[in-house]
């Protein structure tokens, strides 16, 4: 099954950290990326920019509507996520909880929706 693995915290989580936890961080982060691509769980994963970069692109009568920023503000944002493709929920979820930001963020795991082409 595939599942998006989405990844949520405050983006002020790294704000006044020290260098070094921010290097012990960081280096978390690699160690789970390796783990997850090497075993075959995750073909795709990347970390986002922060919200502040973000367009967000609505339809207006025909018309883009384009603003800057995200569409909602939230206590946590979206910062990355992975594709996964695992044989059933509870591995996505053993996915999920090693994931680093489980410690201090949200994981949502949400299936992809298949479609048959006809």
């Amino acid at each position: 099954m595939r599942y998006m693995l989405l990844i949520y915290s405050d983006q002020s989580h790294y704000d006044g950290m020290s260098e070094s936890d921010m290097q012990s961080d960081m280096q978390a982060w690699f160690a789970y990326d390796s783990e997850i691509k090497g075993s075959g769980a995750s073909s795709a994963g990347e970390a986002l920019q922060p919200t502040g970069t973000a367009t967000t692109v609505r339809d207006d009568g025909g018309k883009p509507l384009v603003t800057d920023g995200p569409f909602a503000e939230t206590k946590e944002q979206l910062g990355g996520y992975y594709l996964l493709d695992v044989e059933n929920l509870d591995e996505a979820i053993k996915w999920a909880h090693k994931c680093p930001a489980a410690k201090y963020g949200t994981v949502e795991l949400r299936p992809i929706q298949e479609f048959e082409q006809g």
